[in-house]
């Protein structure tokens, strides 16, 4: 980063929320519709309609506000935002502006490369979503899909708090599992359920007033919401810097040439003058509604990472990693219970095996035949000592392919791991035998034999043999010979 500069950047994100209909309708929201399937009279905006306001957006937009923190509006009102664009099908888009239902909020960011602080989210507001303009296999012309038109959004807009690119990915990141931890949006960036709009600037360093920004638009991917920021970053240094000005601007980050280009001129607030809109009454919320809807909240990202370090014993880098979800976290849990403690050996095994095989698979969580009870008995075999981890990994696999129970594989199999110090003692015999130049590395010396020695056992036993036995037998056979 050139040390001329200093970066300011805010971000806008759109999250999508995960109700059946829309915001002011009763058209399903499902996607994947076929093109103009789901919307209705109302999203269209067709004369004598009037939208009604969908009282599980309302819901999900406090329990959000809760979750950071945030004031909640007593009296919130929708307003008419004004604009043409031919996906949206009324002129104007019903949003949130002077009286939003959310606002002063923050969402604290920790990661590498980003000093732990508190990033200010000034609103949380409500709004429909537009429609969407195809411009892909119609002979030169554009067809226009209204399906998405009237799909509720929360727009969360955070104050020009962030530094950097990474603090900027670090920040979408942890609303992007907060909305998911609260189950109000599924957090499918590819399906543009959540997407982000980057407002970046630049000022000299030590500078306190704000550069000319620009806005790239409807960013859907962490890594493209990354190098759209250092592009734009660089870009408008090399301007600066040859003598140039910044234009307030609207931009698209093109992933293909990896660059931002201009889409329009940046709107300030009076060219879409707002005004209440007059076919739909304030949001009117009582304590007590805020109260039921606070002790609903479930156990949040952070607070758990903590638990989790706390009663597991467990290290930061697990717990970011265990509590990337909800579903993770439960199954950790679940697991941890199922194998009688013995949380980091099930960290571990969740963290490369189960993770591995769900990476080379291509599945989800919810799609795998381990769960998390027959995960964390496997566990508990390894730590009684009935099973060795090279046996647990290919019960492991059996389970992952056929399904099954750990206990009953192992004894249809024969694996239970060979305890018998005499039988052992046979095997260390024989292996010390058969490999004299070995040994002979081993008493000059070479200590690194002693794994060699060691895998020969364990060969021979078909796996079977205690590691730490063969270990200790062999090195007292060793020493005394």
């Amino acid at each position: 980063m050139n040390e001329r500069w200093e970066t300011v950047i805010g971000l806008e994100i759109h999250a999508q929320l995960s109700t059946r209909s829309k915001i002011f309708s009763g058209a399903a929201t499902l996607y994947g519709a076929p093109p103009n399937a789901s919307a209705c009279a109302v999203d269209l905006g067709l004369p004598g309609v009037l939208p009604v306001i969908n009282a599980e957006t309302v819901r999900m937009a406090v329990s959000f506000g809760l979750s950071i923190g945030a004031r909640i509006a007593s009296v919130s009102v929708f307003e008419r935002k004004n604009y043409f664009y031919p996906d949206l099908p009324k002129g104007y888009q019903i949003s949130q502006y002077e009286l939003p239902i959310v606002t002063d909020g923050s969402v604290e960011i920790r990661g590498t490369g980003c000093a732990p602080r508190r990033i200010h989210i000034v609103r949380a507001h409500l709004e429909e979503d537009a429609g969407k303009s195809l411009h892909e296999d119609f002979h030169g012309m554009s067809g226009i899909d209204l399906n998405r038109a009237g799909t509720p959004l929360l727009e969360i807009v955070s104050a020009p708090d962030l530094r950097s690119a990474q603090e900027a990915v670090e920040y979408a990141r942890n609303v992007h599992e907060l909305v998911r931890y609260l189950e109000i949006c599924d957090g499918n960036m590819q399906e543009g359920s959540l997407r982000c709009d980057a407002n970046v600037s630049i000022r000299p360093t030590g500078a306190t007033e704000l550069g000319v920004r620009t806005e790239t638009k409807n960013v859907n991917s962490f890594r493209f919401l990354e190098r759209a920021i250092e592009f734009e970053i660089a870009r408008q240094i090399e301007i600066l810097e040859s003598g140039g000005k910044i234009v307030q601007e609207t931009r698209l980050y093109d992933p293909d040439r990896d660059e931002t280009r201009p889409m329009r001129q940046k709107e300030e607030a009076n060219d879409y003058r707002y005004f209440p809109d007059p076919d739909l009454l304030p949001v009117v919320l009582d304590t007590a509604y805020i109260e039921r809807l606070r002790a609903a909240l479930p156990e949040l990202p952070n607070a758990k990472r903590k638990r989790f370090a706390q009663v597991y014993d467990l290290a930061d880098s697990d717990t970011a990693f265990l509590t990337i979800s909800r579903e993770l976290a439960d199954y950790f849990e679940t697991a941890v219970a199922a194998a009688g403690g013995h949380a980091k050996l099930v960290a571990n095994w969740i963290m490369t095996e189960l993770t591995g095989a769900m990476n080379r698979d291509g599945l989800v969580l919810t799609d795998v035949r381990v769960g998390p009870a027959a995960l964390g008995r496997l566990v508990a075999r390894i730590a009684d000592g009935t099973i060795s981890g090279k046996i647990a990994k290919q019960v492991f696999e059996r389970i992952w392919r056929e399904g099954g129970e750990p206990d009953a594989i192992i004894g249809a199999d024969g694996l239970r791991q060979l305890t018998d110090t005499g039988a052992i003692e046979a095997l260390v015999d024989a292996v010390i035998a058969r490999n004299p130049d070995q040994i002979a590395q081993f008493r000059a010396g070479k200590q690194k034999v002693i794994g060699f020695l060691v895998g020969q056992v364990l060969k021979s036993s078909g796996g079977k043999a205690n590691p730490k036995t063969v270990n200790d037998l062999l090195r007292a056979k060793l020493a005394d010979g």
